[in-house]
């Protein structure tokens, strides 16, 4: 998947992802380690990778475009929570894109569910980050 692919979920069915700007010292890694070099400009896309099936996706860092120069770090930082960025996943790479939207979602929620259990009870994560018309 590029670097931008990530952009796609702005025009999903999936709420826009959350934008962190960070305006400082250089503290915002991409993705394991801080910039090294004076000056640079990087892109690094959404970072996961499968577990025990090609649909048991985990997130491992969010998108972010960086710019540093010397100690100073100006980054954009496309933040959502991993159930998020999972679903999403699952949305782009196994869903029928021959089909309608609506019913992708139906196959999204039915295959690959985000409903957990914690404490408190259960919590079905897809109205927390799906837009209205598709919960």
């Amino acid at each position: 998947m590029n670097k931008f692919r990530f952009l796609k979920a702005f025009w999903s069915p999936f709420k826009r992802p959350r934008i962190l700007i960070h305006i400082g010292g250089l503290k915002i890694g991409t993705p394991y380690f801080l910039p090294s070099k004076w000056i640079g400009l990087k892109f690094v896309g959404l970072g996961w990778k499968t577990k025990w099936s090609d649909t048991d996706y985990r997130h491992e860092w969010s998108p972010t475009w960086s710019f540093h120069l010397f100690r100073f770090q100006i980054a954009i930082i496309f933040n959502a929570d991993s159930q998020y960025w999972e679903s999403w996943l699952y949305y782009e790479r196994n869903t029928d894109k021959s089909l309608s939207v609506e019913d992708r979602v139906k196959i999204m929620k039915t295959k690959f569910p985000q409903t957990w259990k914690n404490r408190d009870g259960e919590i079905d994560y897809y109205p927390l980050f799906l837009k209205k018309k598709y919960v």
